[in-house]
């Protein structure tokens, strides 16, 4: 899409109707399409941290419920332990009788920076790969999206261990898994980082680096497809904001049932105890606590807590990638008006 075209076309219809996003009407996994006007790469990197960031403070809870749903019956048969929680209303019911509203909102504060970090380097290099003209070609999409998912995942890993660490935590009635009983998000930096070192801040990384790839490379990919078939179909007025939600919702299927596996690795490497030489008292690396997982729990262990992984995805996908959309198209048109003038 040309600058020329891009002044044409109204928010609406650039946000949720005929023509695609920017973000969305350009990474086609079937097709080609020409590279779009870019915005300055800085900027960008802002506006992805923003946009996920805003999402975050509404899906919150959900991440909480997800993080207890994993840790619950850890490396144990079902049937053989005690079940807080039963799925993601009676969990949300849970949490919120026994902590309080607050707890629903435990490890916003380092959630918001896991969020931002990551999705600033994410979401700014997509476009930037945009840019590039590397998602036009056919698979770009797929493999940019798992390219830079990688690197962010591996640059924010410390606020998503933190972030783990104090969504685990609760009282002793409903709690599930190790808990590290941190003070605060300063205090886990610091404890983390005396007892283990610089590196134990990068303790679980190995899990969440797949975990992020096959997510973002779903997510970006399928969303992209997905907007552009509901918008081809002409299902619903060119202003609807169905389409937007019906391709979040698609998008979220297929990143709940591709990426659910590696996150519930990841939490559970995350959130293990270490031992006087620093090693993980439960799991030796991924495919450690792969196998274990499913000697131990069954290959079902591998997709506990998809209920709210799914849940969270389409609202977390409709808000972040509509926010991205809606404030780049801003961008471009503030900075073509400043142009002209």
């Amino acid at each position: 899409m040309t600058s020329a075209q891009l002044l044409k076309t109204s928010p609406e219809e650039s946000a949720f109707g005929v023509q695609p996003s920017r973000m969305a009407s350009t990474g086609s996994v079937l097709g080609t399409s020409p590279p779009p006007a870019a915005v300055w790469p800085p900027l960008d990197f802002a506006l992805g941290a923003l946009s996920c960031c805003a999402a975050c403070v509404f899906t919150n809870p959900l991440e909480v419920v997800k993080t207890r749903l994993q840790l619950q019956g850890e490396l144990r048969a079902r049937g053989s332990y005690q079940r807080h929680y039963h799925g993601v209303l009676q969990a949300l019911w849970v949490v919120g009788r026994t902590d309080g509203l607050r707890g629903l909102q435990k490890g916003l504060s380092v959630g918001l920076i896991y969020q931002g970090v990551m999705n600033s380097v994410r979401l700014g290099s997509y476009s930037y790969c945009e840019a590039l003209g590397i998602t036009s070609f056919h698979g770009g999409s797929l493999l940019s999206g798992a390219g830079v998912g990688a690197l962010g995942a591996l640059i924010a890993s410390p606020a998503y261990l933190v972030k783990t660490h104090l969504q685990a935590q609760t009282v002793e009635a409903i709690a599930v898994g190790h808990q590290h009983n941190h003070l605060g998000v300063s205090d886990a930096f610091v404890t983390i980082y005396r007892r283990d070192g610089l590196i134990g801040l990068w303790r679980g990384v190995n899990g969440a680096v797949p975990r992020v790839m096959v997510g973002s490379a779903a997510q970006l990919a399928t969303f992209t497809s997905a907007k552009d078939w509901v918008s081809h179909s002409q299902w619903f007025s060119p202003n609807s904001c169905l389409t937007a939600l019906i391709a979040a919702m698609i998008s979220g299927v297929a990143v709940a049932i591709s990426m659910t596996p590696f996150d519930v690795i990841s939490t559970r490497l995350y959130n293990q105890p270490v031992d006087e030489f620093r090693k993980g008292r439960l799991y030796h690396g991924f495919s450690d606590c792969m196998l274990k997982v499913c000697q131990a729990e069954g290959l079902l262990g591998l997709y506990k807590g998809m209920g709210p992984v799914f849940v969270r995805l389409a609202p977390h996908t409709v808000l972040s990638m509509l926010f991205w959309d809606l404030m780049r198209q801003q961008t471009v048109k503030n900075t073509q008006s400043q142009g002209r003038s």
